[in-house]
């Protein structure tokens, strides 16, 4: 596996978290701004986390389905490098957030079946980047951090004109693993790096990253 996997490290909610991702040699660092999640921090919380990232790794800000006045509200406090859209935002809305904004954005789609890669179409052309996820199951209140995979064989040898993550139910133990069958060159982790639901691992986090790089 090459050096050039790039990581994104979610649900960061402490100082000592982010410095372990920065350390560990984390390229992103997310926020979670969704009151349903055990990762959710305010904005005065976020401010302060994303004050303490290092130049060179970008910070990122996972919404669902936000409306106008809470994006204006989160940008106008939190220094942000990316807006990850995770909900049901439309193409249009994708666009209306990038023209708004000026940031780049992130926008996240969910996968079970071969059927929902046809989705990825109308996205590619609006976004910067697209997380390919694993759709939450029925009932679930989040759109991700469920811990849950995807079968990785419905994108493999797949490639699509702009950047993309992966992302759903990815381990230290799984990584490698991950890498080799989709050729995905960017990873999102949250609960796969956890002793516990929204409580970030130094020692997961650097394993995760170790392994994805083939280190």
């Amino acid at each position: 596996m090459s050096k050039d996997i790039r990581v994104k490290i979610c649900g960061l909610t402490a100082a000592d978290d982010v410095s372990a991702a920065v350390e560990a040699g984390a390229a992103y660092v997310g926020f979670v701004f969704f009151e349903k999640s055990p990762r959710h921090v305010t904005h005065g919380q976020a401010r302060n986390l994303a004050l303490g990232v290092p130049p060179g790794v970008a910070k990122v800000a996972l919404t669902v389905d936000a409306d106008q006045m809470t994006l204006d509200a989160l940008t106008d406090h939190v220094p942000l490098d990316f807006l990850q859209l995770h909900g049901h935002e439309s193409p249009a809305r994708v666009a209306e957030v990038k023209a708004r904004y000026g940031l780049p954005v992130i926008k996240a789609i969910g996968i079970a079946e071969a059927a929902d890669l046809a989705q990825i179409d109308a996205y590619a052309g609006v976004a910067d980047q697209l997380l390919i996820d694993a759709k939450p199951p029925p009932g679930a209140s989040r759109p991700g951090g469920n811990a849950l995979a995807f079968d990785w064989g419905l994108i493999a040898g797949r490639d699509w004109p702009l950047p993309w993550l992966l992302a759903g139910g990815l381990t230290p133990d799984n990584v490698a693993l991950a890498v080799a069958r989709t050729g995905a060159r960017q990873l999102d982790v949250s609960s796969g790096v956890e002793r516990a639901p929204g409580v970030k691992d130094a020692d997961l986090i650097r394993a995760f990253i170790r392994n994805a790089c083939g280190d």
